[in-house]
């Protein structure tokens, strides 16, 4: 049996591309050159804001106190999660000392990088978790300064519930400023701030291409299209439940794929029989959204067997997967290209994405057939370092002065020569090439 698409894409990311790049450089070009004030003036043109671009701690006593206290609990509920995940990861990265041969040691040490520039969607949506995410990440790994900024509302400034999560995850700048020119003030060091040597977080395609053309000067967490997600089901599947969360996903924006794999023909035809009225109980504004999304992105696959469906998930490369099937251990241990996997009914891709612990930023458009997600890691350089004693170094040396001269590299075979003849004096060493 071959796959059948019950329901094929007529769009992809692709069939969507936009021509911002231009855009982008002029804006990163105007913002480099004119500093500050070129900042202001594009958060005046594109935000409509004037106010305070730092925003200063009493600013963010007074947004604080705007947050309810019930949503408060769960960004504080939410933030102890994410932390307890990421200083778990952190755990397993350590310093290494090895011997490799008598005489010469040789380690890694795992270091942070110094400043991390955190950007936060704030425009349809207040993306609450994304400060979560980003700033609490950076502040486990050890970074020395965390910037987080987020677009402003003409006479609101930045979201409270922003400002509150990102104070209290570690936060040690707020900055109310949107899209490139938020990107640009982090890279740039604008406004009294150190130059972040990351830049991390969602954003919309002008943010995105911002930092894929600073990428070089700047770290960067990845390049991010659309969101996508993609759902394996057997026989066993609540239809209810998996049409709800494929549409629950759908609502991210108009481009948003969302994806049915699955074995059951039966199981298939359900959900997509319950997806217009599931997409049509929506608040409007995220209804638009996933209509658009199921219409022109969303793809529905029957598969032979859990064989052939795996297999089909890998080639997607999901940035979300969820697995709601029997032997959840044999789909585990199987599975190997994903950004975030859900095992099970009783987890869903919204867990992950708000307060479940584990991060949110993960790799979209396939990117996660070859890298994960954000995480402490990804603030982290993991160096190394070597040291010898003079008779350690015997014999790395020979081996270099050789392997040198035969790729025609004689400086530095002769920077093996000068320590032979200076620690071994006497002694006649072959260091040509075919010795």
């Amino acid at each position: 049996m071959t796959r059948e698409y019950l329901k094929k894409a007529s769009l992809t990311s692709a069939s969507d591309a936009s021509d911002v790049q231009e855009t982008v450089r002029k804006i990163l070009a105007d913002i480099e050159a004119g500093g500050d004030d070129t900042a202001r003036e594009y958060a005046a043109k594109f935000d409509k804001y004037e106010g305070n671009i730092i925003l200063t701690a009493e600013e963010i006593e007074a947004a604080a106190a705007l947050v309810p206290d019930k949503l408060k609990a769960d960004i504080q509920f939410a933030h102890a999660n994410v932390k307890r995940f990421a200083e778990a990861q952190k755990a397993t990265v350590s310093d290494v000392e090895i011997e490799v041969v008598p005489g010469l040691i040789a380690g890694q040490k795992a270091i942070p990088v110094d400043a991390a520039g955190c950007y936060v969607p704030g425009g349809r949506y207040s993306h609450i978790a994304s400060a979560i995410m980003t700033v609490t990440t950076a502040k486990v790994a050890g970074c020395n300064h965390i910037i987080a900024t987020s677009p402003p509302r003409p006479g609101v400034g930045v979201a409270p519930a922003i400002v509150y999560a990102a104070h209290i995850c570690g936060a040690d700048t707020i900055m109310a400023l949107g899209g490139v020119q938020g990107i640009a003030a982090m890279t740039f060091g604008l406004f009294g701030l150190p130059k972040a040597n990351i830049l991390v977080g969602p954003g919309n395609q002008f943010v995105a291409e911002a930092k894929r053309h600073l990428f070089g000067r700047v770290g960067i967490d990845m390049i991010a299209g659309p969101t996508d997600s993609l759902i394996l089901a057997d026989r066993t599947a609540d239809a209810h439940v998996v049409g709800t969360d494929l549409v629950s996903q759908a609502e991210h924006g108009y481009n948003s794929p969302v994806w049915l794999v699955t074995d059951s023909k039966d199981l298939a035809e359900d959900v997509m029989a319950r997806i217009p009225a599931l997409i049509d109980d929506l608040p409007e504004v995220n209804r638009e959204n996933a209509a658009a999304a199921w219409r022109d992105y969303a793809e529905v696959i029957v598969c032979a067997d859990r064989e052939d469906m795996a297999a089909c998930s890998d080639e997607y490369a999901p940035e979300h997967l969820t697995v709601q099937a029997e032997d959840l251990p044999w789909w585990k241990n199987r599975l190997s290209c994903y950004g975030s996997l859900f095992l099970g009914e009783e987890t869903t891709v919204s867990y992950g994405d708000k307060a479940a612990g584990t991060n949110h930023v993960l790799p979209t458009s396939g990117a996660a057939s070859y890298t994960g997600g954000l995480s402490v890691h990804k603030y982290m350089k993991i160096v190394t370092w070597q040291q010898a004693t003079r008779e350690g170094s015997r014999d790395v040396a020979i081996a270099t002065a050789r392997i040198s001269r035969l790729e025609g590299m004689e400086g530095h075979a002769r920077s093996a020569d000068v320590r032979l003849a200076k620690y071994f004096p006497g002694e006649n060493f072959d260091l040509s090439a075919d010795a």
